[in-house]
């Protein structure tokens, strides 16, 4: 474990409880990679279970990530300010590949924060990554401007047809890969939405990946508390098997998940 301090701490969602917390970590800018996650302690206790965060920026030899309170826990580390301190262990996991081609970045609800260290790769990698985000309603966007720093373009579809596209962010993305056959995705949201965009990739014939968002206890890969239902192929065959999201994840390819 580490512990860094706090740089800044500021609420980005009136609507919503969504914060966005910077911290200064040189080790881990170092090395994370896009779509990899940390596990921090947010309540008082050390002892007690650490919540698992995407890393949603690195800038320079700041971690950047997003969160939104849910419980006691995510409530204090909304309290903390400039200069607290933060413990905090990783990175972990396995990120989005980095690809130099199309990429469709789709992100539901607080699941569009990893996608932009992605798409910050993609367009690193000389790709073109154009984000496809989807909210319930106008007054829940936010971080769309930082999207638009990095992306190609940056379309949004909201529930109520409060902004953007009237409906679900699945058709845009079906206009989109029609328009672009040759396009990667990547999604990360509600699981349904994920399905979703499976689905509608594969069948389309595009590659996709998907950043799984499953409850952690130990973070590191040794409680299969966090395992989803993931399939191979072997010498006998497909077969099925439980897969852990902390170390073999979050990303898998979508041709891996079994979402029922």
């Amino acid at each position: 474990m580490a512990i860094y301090t706090i740089e800044k701490n500021e609420r980005i969602c009136e609507a919503a409880e969504i914060y966005r917390l910077t911290f200064k970590a040189p080790d881990i800018t170092a090395k994370a990679s896009a779509g990899q996650i940390i596990h921090i302690v947010c309540g008082g206790d050390a002892n007690s279970l650490r919540r698992p965060i995407s890393i949603c920026e690195c800038d320079g030899d700041s971690v950047i990530i997003c969160f939104e309170v849910r419980g006691a826990g995510t409530r204090e580390l909304a309290a903390r300010g400039a200069g607290d301190t933060i413990d905090v262990i990783g990175p972990y996991g396995k990120g989005f590949p980095i690809l130099s081609g199309k990429v469709a970045l789709v992100g539901g609800g607080i699941g569009i924060y990893p996608l932009i260290s992605a798409a910050k790769a993609v367009k690193a990698a000389g790709g073109e990554p154009v984000a496809l985000l989807g909210f319930r309603n106008k007054e829940l966007m936010n971080m769309t401007d930082t999207f638009d720093n990095y992306c190609d373009k940056v379309m949004i579809a909201t529930d109520d047809g409060s902004y953007g596209h009237h409906g679900f962010v699945t058709a845009i993305l079906e206009q989109y890969l029609d328009e672009n056959p040759d396009a990667s995705v990547f999604v990360c949201g509600p699981r349904g939405m994920m399905a979703a965009v499976s689905k509608i990739s594969l069948e389309k014939g595009n590659e996709c990946y998907v950043s799984m968002e499953e409850r952690m206890g130990c973070g590191v890969g040794a409680c299969l508390a966090c395992v989803c239902k993931t399939q191979f192929v072997g010498n006998e065959g497909k077969g099925e098997k439980y897969t852990r999201v902390c170390v073999d994840g979050p990303v898998f390819n979508a041709k891996e998940v079994i979402w029922e």
